[in-house]
């Protein structure tokens, strides 16, 4: 064949029709070598199988009409025999040559001598016979077809077009001044005649079009480098993305939240869940505001004020406004610091196990006027037991009976922090009962706004494509196919900032209650989240009935979830971006979407105790609204360079727990521990990792703090490995000192003193006992020098000498004589000095001189 085609026409034509001037022309179709399916070894690459058109008829083709042609290292060969099938078979003709060919291409032809084709005058010889078809008597073909390749047998033919010369340009122009002047040369050199350099000039417009339109390109060009990476991107989204590259997460802020009371004078009113609280607007005197009124509504429209939304359901009570406490007659007293109990004055029957309290100073204890209460002195409690008690020695006045009693305990994570004084003389010697109070009716509020039913717009459609993409051709012969160019749905909301908040969660392996109502969730602990938990507060709703929901990436999204991601830039705007059908479901054409969002995010919402004074309800049963505590939790967008210093490090912090090190770190990683020492060892089946565990303020490692703990391990440990909890090998000190008292000093008050500053408490100063239990960790030596130091800074101390120094029971001089005890691994050092508990280390103290 002359000429490469890519429509092979004649084919067709020969196989459709008949006779032509009296002849049925034939042709061949293509060629096949018998080489792995050969019966014998001998027979491969020697039988070729030629299928025809049409059957082959008569008379037969013989060896002397099939001449093969072609090779490199082998040539020459020849057809041994030609033989026509029969029935179904009757268009191929099997050809056996003397030997296999090289990996060269040949061609098989047809002929009418082949003796004589070759080499010989004589006319028609290398004609193919009278009834085959000229262009369709060849075929090439290679025998090596069916040897490994690692490339395509096929070959691309393609006509290509001439290459055409590049013109001379000034690759460094890039702005608009340098583009217009490289048309204009341009346009002088083709066109010299054209001469023309005014501005109102068709031609020197389209030139400066073009030249404000290449200027705008350039740009994206800069730009697109630009972002392309992580220390030079300017675009909050493109550092976000790079960020994720190495599986560090970009939070936009997190919202506060705080503990508020809602005020009712009637029983079992139902608050609802996302009822509007705000900060105190000028000139509005109510605390209950109906949102059905249009003028207050203006006026705090105008004022634009922080507004709360409460997120859980509660049911209110009057009993619960203000509690008092009981002291079951005594006076002056006080709730110690790190109490876990109370009890409250007055029987509360819908006073429940998981609902919150807040206790709050209202008066001044040395003056009794509110004025003068200690605004630090308030703390929330989450309530783990309530029971109904009765004080049968004194009568209640109010109803002539005995004094019905409520007693309560809340969480230990909840422990007060502070004393909380319940009853005083003031300095005037009158004595006040209530000056603090309890306050129930308490709900968590967070900062935000809900907009509901913000319109988004509607998905592209194939008919609403922006241009038509073509796509690129694989050959001279391949099709360009046009594709439309759809846009991409990135709607953006109308309203900023979107609400970051972290979601409620329900206490693992615990009550299945949520959390507002779950005595296992202490109050402290709904300010406990980590960024990563943090969500946009908002949900879509399309044409079809479909709800979608916010994810932080969609990289865990299947085709078919429903999800998206809310991008927020550095212009605080949020821009939603969904699935591909692959990672999340992409919308389908001409779906409507509904967004309902909140608004309000970042440190502005950590407003200061008492400011929330507004609540929008029409339930006129409610009186009022109290914050007593301050707002807390909000931070704003974390910024692109913090991104850039921090993002590429925080892949090496470890995540799982492997060696007996990786285990003592994870742990020292919660809360509640000062320091962990792991061991492994073989017990038998499996390894098992024993982890010994140093509290914070020598709390002991109860069945609660293990369950905890194991929570904590879960997602770090090592599958195969069991992980058992243990409290550490406490060694009790006996130490004996005898003191030189000062002449001027009294001996008692500097007992007193060292007393007070070898004990394990916490100083009325806030400083440490020298035994305290966070001042001795593992392994942490005694230093009998630190000893001397602090016995030496009480006053009235003229000199000290340590007696004993050693193990409790152990009679022993080396520690005294080596200036220091040396403590075993899983060890911690401890002196109690409890007469209860003598085995936990005993102090004894001989004085001498003084008064």
């Amino acid at each position: 064949m002359i000429y490469f085609c890519c429509d092979d026409r004649r084919r067709a034509f020969v196989r459709d029709h008949g006779l032509v001037n009296g002849v049925d022309y034939n042709g061949i179709d293509f060629l096949e070598v018998l080489d792995n399916d050969a019966p014998v070894a001998s027979h491969r690459q020697r039988f070729l199988f030629v299928h025809f058109l049409k059957p082959i008829g008569v008379p037969p083709l013989l060896p002397n009409n099939l001449l093969i042609q072609g090779g490199e290292r082998i040539r020459g060969i020849r057809v041994v025999a030609a033989t026509a099938g029969t029935g179904d078979q009757s268009n191929v003709l099997t050809v056996e040559v003397d030997q296999p060919g090289d990996y060269s291409t040949y061609t098989l032809r047809l002929v009418e001598d082949a003796q004589h084709a070759l080499g010989s005058s004589q006319s028609g010889a290398g004609q193919p016979p009278e009834r085959f078809d000229p262009v369709l008597s060849s075929v090439p073909f290679s025998f090596k077809i069916e040897c490994p390749s690692d490339f395509d047998c096929r070959t691309d033919q393609t006509c290509s077009e001439e290459a055409a010369a590049e013109p001379e340009i000034d690759y460094l122009a890039k702005d608009y001044n340098s583009f217009r002047q490289l048309m204009l040369d341009r346009m002088s050199l083709l066109i010299p005649q054209w001469r023309e350099r005014n501005p109102s000039d068709l031609g020197v417009a389209l030139v400066e079009l073009l030249a404000y339109v290449g200027d705008h390109l350039s740009y994206q060009q800069d730009a697109i480098a630009t972002e392309a990476y992580l220390n030079t991107a300017r675009r909050r989204v493109s550092v976000r993305r790079h960020a994720l590259l190495i599986d560090y997460f970009m939070h936009d802020g997190c919202n506060a939240r705080g503990w508020v009371q809602v005020q009712t004078d009637s029983d079992d009113v139902v608050l609802k869940k996302g009822t509007p609280l705000l900060t105190r607007v000028a000139g509005l005197e109510q605390d209950v505001v109906n949102p059905k009124n249009k003028d207050e509504m203006r006026q705090i429209t105008a004022a634009a004020p922080q507004v709360f939304e409460t997120m859980e359901d509660i049911t209110l009570y009057p009993a619960h406004n203000e509690i008092e406490f009981y002291t079951w007659g005594d006076e002056r007293c006080c709730l110690a610091a790190g109490a876990t109990r109370a009890t409250l004055k007055g029987k509360l029957p819908k006073l429940l196990a998981g609902d919150v309290l807040v206790f709050q100073e209202v008066a001044g204890p040395l003056t009794g006027v509110a004025a003068d209460a200690d605004p630090a002195h308030r703390h929330a409690v989450r309530l783990t037991i309530v029971e109904s008690s009765v004080d049968k020695l004194v009568i209640d006045p109010k109803t002539n009976k005995e004094q019905l009693l409520t007693e309560i305990k809340w969480h230990t994570d909840d422990a007060l922090p502070f004393a909380l004084c319940i009853s005083a003389r003031t300095e005037t010697s009158e004595y006040k009962n209530n000056i603090s109070v309890a306050y129930g009716n308490i709900v968590l509020a967070d900062h935000g706004e809900t907009l509901k039913s913000e319109e988004l717009g509607t998905v592209p459609s194939a008919g609403d494509s922006l241009a038509t993409v073509a796509s690129a051709a694989s050959g001279h012969c391949s099709d360009n196919a046009s594709l439309p160019g759809l846009q991409h749905f990135r709607p953006q909301l109308k309203e900023q900032p979107l609400t970051q908040a972290a979601r409620l969660k329900p206490i693992q392996n615990a009550s299945p209650l949520p959390f507002a109502r779950n005595p296992d969730a202490s109050a402290a602990g709904a300010f406990r989240w980590e960024m990563s938990e943090v969500l946009p507060q908002i949900s879509l709703d399309d044409s079809n009935s479909g709800f979608w929901e916010p994810q932080r990436n969609l990289l865990s999204s299947d085709a078919f979830a429903r999800e998206f991601v809310a991008e927020v830039d550095e212009e605080g705007r949020a821009t939603l971006r969904f699935g591909d059908d692959q990672y999340g479901l992409q919308p389908a054409p001409d779906l409507e979407f509904t967004a309902t969002y909140r608004i309000g995010n970042g440190v502005s919402g950590n407003v200061g105790a008492e400011s929330l004074a507004h609540i929008l309800t029409t339930d006129n049963r409610v009186t009022g609204v109290h914050q007593p505590l301050p707002a807390s939790g909000g931070a704003n967008p974390e910024s692109s360079e913090h991104v850039r210093r921090i993002a590429p490090s925080a892949f090496r912090i470890q995540e799982r727990a492997v060696t007996p090190d990786d285990y003592a770190a994870v742990a020292e990683r919660h809360r509640e521990v000062q320091q962990a020492a792991a061991t492994v060892r073989w017990t038998g089946s499996w390894r098992t990792i024993f982890l010994t565990l140093d509290r914070l303020g020598g709390r002991p490692v109860d069945a609660d703090f293990e369950q905890d703990m194991r929570l904590h391990l879960e997602r770090f440990r090592m599958a195969g490995h069991d992980v058992e909890i243990d409290g550490p090998q406490f060694v009790p000190l006996e130490l004996e000192m005898t003191v030189c008292v000062q002449p001027n000093y009294f001996s008692s008050d500097v007992k007193a003193a060292l007393l007070q500053v070898f004990s394990n408490r916490i100083l009325p100063d806030g400083q440490r006992g020298v035994f305290h239990p966070d001042n001795f960790t593992f392994a942490q030596p005694v230093y009998l020098s630190v000893l001397y130091a602090a016995a030496q800074k009480v006053e009235g101390v003229r000199f000290v000498t340590f007696e004993k120094f050693q193990r409790l029971g152990i009679a022993s001089r080396q520690a005294l004589d080596d200036g220091v005890m040396q403590i075993g691994r899983l060890e911690i050092a401890r002196l109690d000095n409890d007469p209860n508990f003598a085995e936990r280390g005993v102090f004894r103290l001989t004085l001498e001189g003084g008064k």
